[in-house]
């Protein structure tokens, strides 16, 4: 069995937005050489996600107003902000939009739906963040 290890380093200029990392997931399972397996990516930071959805702009701007409202950022709200942080609510939307995604690989290839894709979710932007991809298998 084969095992490849990559690391992508970001770096999202607002404190909330979402990138489309699909290309650099696709490049590493062909770096990899595996034609039949698993690939997992995740955020390595308890302020960011990754999780899978259709790449519409419409769809991102609707993730940002409904995470708002679900947990606004407002650090009085917050008790993990005694602590002296100010990000208690990106600890909560990295909660409801996952940590990480597991894929298929299948012909050396990403198994994908239709329209799907893979995203990185800041919460806590402004400065450099990881992410991990794995990929094991034959």
């Amino acid at each position: 069995m084969k095992s490849f290890t990559k690391e992508l380093t970001l770096e999202v200029p607002e404190r909330v937005g979402f990138v489309h990392l699909t290309p650099e997931v696709e490049r590493a399972v062909r770096d990899s050489g595996v034609q039949e397996g698993l690939c997992l990516v995740n955020a390595m930071h308890i302020t960011a996600s990754v999780f899978i959805n259709d790449d519409e702009s419409g769809l991102l701007q609707d993730y940002r107003r409904w995470l708002e409202h679900l947990a606004p950022h407002d650090p009085a709200r917050y008790l993990h902000n005694r602590t002296g942080e100010d990000n208690g609510d990106a600890h909560h939307k990295r909660q409801i939009m996952g940590r990480e995604v597991v894929v298929a690989i299948t012909e050396g290839r990403l198994h994908f739906g239709p329209w799907e894709r893979i995203f990185y979710g800041e919460f806590d932007g402004r400065r450099k963040k990881r992410v991990l991809i794995k990929i094991i298998g034959e």
